[in-house]
């Protein structure tokens, strides 16, 4: 089978070459994937898989083998799948991170859904009760920015989506978005809840905007440069506010699901900015590092 490997002595640092096919396991279910996403991290930290690895972890297609013990999915199921070697045309998945897409929804949109879906509800679920709070929400024009953009309305917040240029900032208020700030330099109102997907400069100045027992998710980190807290920054009188990081997922097929519904009932998108046949990603690529791309780059495999 053909798959997008890591390829450390490549221009674009993978290739689309011939793979061995997988074979899946005790609890695991073997998919034939029709279509993959790619998430900004991916991108940028290539350089961390070894030579050979089938890169990705998004995908939707169909069900060829079920589990061995008959639990998930059954063969012919169209699914959503997060995991590892994800950009291949078939690709090995446990039953617990797969979910059955509904009747009703397009399998190629949700592709685009598991990693920038799993961080977002995550995120905001371990925010507490989100209804009349304020909730902040940097780099709201990417992927799991317009996710969460979506979600916390859903959940009854206030939502305040900061984009880095008006350009960027277009289609956000139609997701859901109270307020579209573009910078964080203009005055802002304190908040309860930050969605942090920046990092550097930004994370600081939102860390500020803090209302005494919010809490700031630092789950990401696009600028690449560091954050440095001016001193006592991190003190204030008053209930204390918390600095978190996220990294849990695990187990998502019940919260798949979850998100497939929200789809289904047509209360979620996903945040699709660019697709393409696969064998395209290296322009996809491009266009997602030059900030041409507002959420996820969708492939078509063929």
């Amino acid at each position: 089978m053909r798959a997008i490997v890591a390829a450390p002595d490549a221009v674009d640092g993978f290739r689309v070459t011939e793979v061995p096919d997988p074979a899946p396991g005790r609890g695991q279910v073997l998919v034939e994937v029709r279509h993959a996403a790619v998430n900004a991290g991916e991108v940028r930290h290539l350089d961390a898989w070894p030579a050979g690895s089938v890169l990705g972890h998004d995908a939707a297609g169909h069900v060829l083998r079920g589990a061995e013990d008959g639990s998930g999915p059954r063969a012919g199921d169209r699914v959503l799948a997060f995991g590892p070697g994800a950009w291949a045309q078939r690709a090995v998945f446990e039953v617990d991170s797969v979910a059955v897409v509904p009747p009703a929804v397009d399998l190629a949109e949700v592709a685009a859904l598991p990693m920038v879906g799993l961080t977002a509800l995550r995120t905001l679920r371990a925010s507490g009760p989100l209804r009349g709070r304020r909730v902040l929400i940097t780099g709201a024009s990417g992927g799991v920015g317009r996710v969460a953009v979506q979600l916390a309305r859903h959940f009854g917040a206030y939502v305040l989506a900061v984009v880095g240029s008006a350009a960027r900032g277009e289609g956000l208020a139609a997701l859901g978005a109270d307020e579209v700030i573009v910078g964080l330099d203009g005055g802002v109102a304190p908040v309860d809840v930050v969605l942090e997907t920046v990092g550097g400069a930004q994370l600081v100045t939102a860390w500020g905007l803090l209302a005494p027992g919010g809490v700031l998710h630092s789950i990401g980190w696009a600028s690449g440069a560091p954050a440095v807290f001016p001193v006592n920054s991190t003190f204030a009188p008053g209930v204390a506010r918390t600095l978190r990081s996220f990294g849990d997922t695990s187990a998502p097929a019940a919260d798949l699901a979850l998100l497939l519904d929200l789809v289904a009932r047509g209360e979620l998108r996903a945040p699709i900015g660019w697709r393409g046949s696969w064998h395209r990603l290296g322009e996809a690529v491009g266009a997602l590092r030059e900030r041409r791309v507002p959420g996820k780059i969708l492939l078509d495999l063929d």
